[in-house]
């Protein structure tokens, strides 16, 4: 028993140290936003315990009603949060408070050196504490906003249905302890011993106006223990279940962050209820930011699901698709048995009706959003739109929908573009939607491909998102027209305007070089011909027709699922000084062995162009100085 109860100690992860420092000095100016956030994780809590007791009853027998009580203490200058939830073992302890918790500390601390690499120096302080406490919010660890205003925090825990208890300590100075405790009922008590300057949060009105303004829409009893009674300080009921002129902005704003765990406003609010053949009520927000676990792995949807106000997962598959995981709120239905287990959920039929009406009302929003707000609706694709275009792959019944909101970065200026706006600035005869793919749409703006079809007033879309590889494909087309990539087959465009035939070298002397560098480089290309897409840059690399896209080849590639690179098609601008130079060597026999380097150095500028390394990095080095060792010679 010695053994049991003996104190152990142990080491925060390594980004849990840093969090706390910016916690520290981003909240400072909000400070009482930590007791928002232990009230809402309270809350979270005895919503976990009162859909277990479902199915076992015994869990809350003995202390039904579900409640959050604070008990300031002016003389010991404590606050305590005490919650009868369904409180946590030795491990979720560890877990749960000794780690940045199912986020990730790699990811967070990625997230922060890229807001501070992005133009963080240049922002005042105003604006560097509002991301800061964006991204504190977005990593779910609001619980260490407690050291804002503590400098000892005492987590004690006992899991419903266990006998054992356990007490976290931490002065938050990169370690904590943990040892056996006593705690009469399940649940969870902390207990915050406030810093000299922080005695304001145990006074009883201080108090009342946090809990009025940040936690009135929390679903269960907040109480304030004073000397005579428990006083409950907020409305206690489910938000949602609101008419919508009763529920102010600010309301809206504060279940959205207790909800999303977010410190960020919400983008849009869809709050509707639904009767007839079936009876739920939706709640939904979409975040400003972009969370950070958008494009993990799992792409799960995390919006709630209650049953008559009763939580019972934050994780139905059957309810939305994977494409609006962005989502944030929840989803309260009349029509499904409470006892359901989570795994019927998935292939729940009356589930699957709520969840295709609540996608047509998402995208029915959006598309007024982006009709009516077109700036704001452009920042939201900027954050969010790699994402919804998953869904034009994934689901063929609202694909007419979704390519209506989608929208794409193009060649003719620097606002987004849609669709249909591409087709109406279309030239006549145009046939064909064209589009380039590729990790960067800056990067996009400078490719070679792009140059003939700049020089004859083509627009061209400019894709930058693994996703679209993939969509496209599977459309194929929009109004009538064909999506056709600048990067891929024979380029058919006809006479570029005000080029003199006599730029171009005689065709039979081209045909001689093509023959030479096709000889020359073998294996390395598929072919080599010359090109109608190239203006200014003497070569390009392209896919024929039947292959495989360059650029999905790339991503296949790096992500082990392709073991060699395809070959592709050199094509050569005919009207280039250097190709003509070398139309020039293949006449001279004493001048043709350096062809061979020529064109290898050529087929390495290509593939640099495209975002890859030379395949024979040694060999190029070789060739491009013995280039350049001629070209010094012959100079002098």
């Amino acid at each position: 028993m010695a053994e049991q109860t003996r104190e152990e100690t142990l080491a925060f992860q390594a980004e849990v140290t840093k969090l706390l420092q910016i916690v520290a000095n981003s909240l400072y100016s909000r400070k009482e936003v930590f007791l928002r956030e232990l009230i809402s994780n309270a809350s979270d809590a005895c919503d976990r315990l009162r859909y277990e007791a479902i199915t076992n009853p015994a869990l809350t027998a003995d202390d039904p009603e579900f409640k959050v009580v604070l008990t300031p203490d002016a003389k010991a200058r404590t606050l305590t949060i005490a919650d009868n939830g369904i409180g946590m073992t030795r491990q979720e302890l560890i877990d749960n408070l000794g780690t940045i918790a199912r986020s990730g500390s790699a990811a967070f601390a990625e997230q922060l050196a890229q807001q501070r690499a992005n133009g963080g120096d240049k922002k005042d302080e105003k604006e560097k504490t509002a991301d800061d406490i964006a991204l504190i919010g977005q990593f779910g660890v609001g619980f260490y906003s407690a050291f804002i205003v503590a400098d000892k925090v005492e987590v004690t825990s006992r899991r419903a249905g266990s006998a054992e208890v356990w007490r976290w300590t931490s002065d938050g100075k990169g370690t904590f302890s943990i040892v056996e405790a006593a705690r009469p009922g399940r649940g969870t008590t902390i207990v915050l011993h406030l810093r000299e300057d922080q005695a304001e949060f145990t006074e009883e009105h201080r108090l009342r106006s946090i809990v009025k303004a940040h936690s009135d829409h929390i679903g269960l009893p907040v109480k304030l223990a004073t000397k005579d009674a428990e006083e409950t300080l907020n409305a206690a009921s489910a938000l949602w279940t609101r008419a919508k002129k009763d529920v102010t902005e600010e309301q809206y704003k504060e279940f959205y962050q207790h909800v999303a765990h977010a410190f960020d406003e919400p983008w849009m609010t869809i709050h509707a209820r639904a009767e007839g053949r079936l009876e739920y009520v939706t709640l939904l927000f979409v975040p400003s930011a972009r969370p950070p676990d958008l494009f993990h792995v799992e792409r799960k949807a995390t919006v709630r699901l209650y049953v008559r106000r009763v939580f019972v997962t934050d994780d139905a598959e059957g309810l939305l698709p994977s494409y609006l995981r962005f989502l944030r709120g929840v989803v309260d239905t009349e029509d499904i048995a409470l006892n359901v287990s989570r795994e019927m959920l998935q292939h729940d039929p009356i589930l699957a009706k709520i969840g295709s009406a609540i996608v047509t009302r998402v995208l029915s929003e959006l598309e007024k959003k982006a009709e009516k707000e077109p700036e704001s609706y452009a920042r939201f694709w900027d954050a969010f739109g790699a994402v919804l275009k998953e869904g034009i792959y994934e689901d063929v019944g609202k694909r007419e929908q979704l390519l209506k909101l989608a929208r794409f970065h193009a060649t003719a200026g620097e606002a987004l573009t849609s669709l249909a706006e591409y087709v109406k600035r279309m030239k006549d005869k145009q046939e064909s939607i064209f589009y380039l793919t590729g990790d960067d749409a800056a990067a996009l703006k400078a490719s070679p491909h792009l140059e003939g079809f700049l020089a004859r007033g083509y627009e061209v879309l400019l894709l930058s998102d693994p996703v679209d590889e993939f969509w496209i494909p599977s459309v194929g087309m929009f109004e009538g027209k064909r999506f056709l990539s600048v990067a891929q087959g024979a380029a058919s465009l006809g006479p570029e305007p005000d080029k003199e035939s006599k730029d171009q070298p005689d065709a039979g002397e081209l045909a001689v070089l093509i023959a030479l560098l096709k000889q020359g480089l073998g294996d390395l290309v598929k072919d080599v011909r010359a090109s109608a897409r190239l203006t200014d840059s003497p070569v390009c690399l392209v896919a024929d027709e039947r292959d495989m896209p360059r650029h999905l080849a790339r991503m296949l590639r790096a992500q082990g699922q392709l073991k060699e690179a395809l070959a592709g098609i050199l094509e050569i601008n005919p009207s280039h000084p250097l190709i003509r130079a070398m139309v020039g060597m293949a006449k001279d026999p004493a001048r043709r062995s350096h062809i061979d380097d020529l064109g290898k150095l050529l087929l390495d500028q290509a593939h640099i162009r495209e975002g890859d390394l030379p395949a024979d990095a040694a060999g190029f080095a070789k060739r491009l100085s013995d280039v350049m060792t001629r070209a010094v010679s012959q100079k002098s």
